[in-house]
């Protein structure tokens, strides 16, 4: 696998980003099937280490979020980078339309209930970004199923820009106690979306996966790069910045997400607990004590 420099990728709120100046497809990092395969089963094993180191460190917890159009590739994505972790260590939750019960919450109290435990990876296949995406193109979601008093929803450009500082400020606070958030949008471009929504109605086995409301969003495709955009801009920083994925190969992504998501674990202060001499001199005892049972 060739080198991939995830700084490429990574846009920290220094400057402006252009989704339209992003790219959706890289040179590929890996020369074919079988050098995918191989740099692939290694990110696995190295992402099932750390979190095995992070788990026995018990410090600090990880917070996976990933955001894309339909057919970017998340699913697919997700089951790629994590299948080699231990399953003990790490949860998804995929947030779809809010239910009664969450409605009659703030629009952060669903997620909030997942975040992840120390020592623990949390993965959202969508999130809380949804209250600035979708909502925001589709705004009547907001006037006439969440609730609010009026002389909040009256202002629609209030409710977003407090909405941005809600996000940054949660992942502020989230960060300062530990828990490391890593976002991923996966730029998927129209055409390639075009062509895996086709895929998914001419192979029976994919028909599950297709909704007709797939074709009904794409009508709104300049008001999503829009929401997109502004979402990115007002919630990139230092501590958690946005990576950009070009998803049109989806081999080329998941190594990109892959190399990230190691990266970002390695960078942590995390090993395993180191024992005292007295505590060594302990454990030798518990030896003799073990083998001296192997006779009863």
């Amino acid at each position: 696998m060739k080198k991939i420099d995830i700084d490429d990728f990574k846009f920290d709120g220094t400057g402006k980003f252009s989704i339209r100046k992003s790219q959706t497809k890289v040179t590929d990092f890996y020369n074919d099937k079988e050098d995918y395969e191989i740099a692939l089963k290694s990110i696995q094993t190295e992402l099932d280490e750390l979190q095995e180191k992070m788990f026995a460190h018990n410090r600090y917890g990880l917070l996976v979020i990933f955001q894309a159009l339909d057919a970017a590739g998340k699913d697919g994505t997700l089951k790629a980078v994590f299948s080699g972790v231990n399953p003990q260590g790490v949860k998804f939750y995929s947030f779809k339309r809010p239910t009664e019960t969450e409605l009659e919450h703030d629009y952060l109290w669903r997620t909030n209930m997942h975040l992840p435990e120390r020592g623990t990876i949390t993965v959202f296949n969508r999130s809380y970004y949804e209250e600035v995406l979708v909502v925001k193109v589709h705004p009547e979601i907001l006037l006439n199923t969440q609730r609010l008093p009026t002389q909040i929803s009256d202002n629609l450009e209030k409710i977003w820009e407090h909405r941005y500082e809600d996000i940054a400020n949660l992942e502020k606070y989230l960060s300062r106690n530990g828990i490391q958030v890593v976002k991923f949008f996966l730029n998927v471009s129209k055409k390639e979306q075009s062509k895996r929504l086709i895929e998914r109605i001419e192979d029976p086995s994919k028909n599950w996966k297709f909704e007709e409301q797939d074709v009904k969003e794409r009508e709104f495709w300049n008001d999503y790069q829009k929401a997109y955009e502004d979402a990115i801009n007002a919630t990139s920083t230092l501590q958690c910045p946005w990576y950009i994925i070009p998803a049109d190969d989806k081999k080329n992504m998941r190594l990109i997400v892959g190399s990230i998501l190691a990266k970002k674990l390695k960078s942590l202060d995390i090993d395993y607990p180191k024992s005292d001499v007295v505590r060594q001199e302990t454990l030798k005892g518990m030896i003799e004590k073990i083998l001296l049972q192997n006779k009863i």
